[in-house]
């Protein structure tokens, strides 16, 4: 049986708040915000975060095909995020056809002019990131 995995969601506006406020890159963030870390800053990060807003969120895997654990979030940020089991995330602005591909914290490709069509091609980069 797989595990679940948990994590604080927050918006872009407050991981960048948090980058600031504790002086620390977006990885450092992302290691604190998914558990991967638990020492103290990571739990003052995780602290603030939920404070500000951020919720926690627990994903657990329902069957074997890697797009069945994709977990899409719609915030009012107005973006649309999807969380994939390897710790991949894509954040695709509905503002201005922009997007991203996360990876333990960095962003490993940026998108322009994105269409629906792409999304497909997206989804298989970012789930073959290891």
């Amino acid at each position: 049986m797989e595990k679940v995995v948990k994590r604080i969601a927050v918006e872009k506006e407050n991981r960048e708040f948090l980058m600031k406020a504790f002086g620390v890159t977006s990885v450092c963030i992302w290691n604190a915000l998914t558990y991967k870390r638990n020492n103290s800053l990571a739990r003052k990060i995780r602290k603030l975060a939920v404070e500000r807003g951020g919720y926690e969120v627990q994903t657990i895997p329902v069957g074997k095909n890697p797009m069945d654990c994709v977990e899409t979030m719609h915030d009012s940020d107005g973006f649309i995020r999807q969380y994939f089991p390897n710790g991949a995330m894509i954040e695709l602005s509905k503002n201005d056809e922009t997007g991203d591909v996360f990876f333990k914290g960095e962003c490993k490709k940026h998108y322009d002019n994105v269409t629906l069509p792409m999304i497909e091609s997206i989804q298989n980069y970012a789930m073959g990131l290891a």
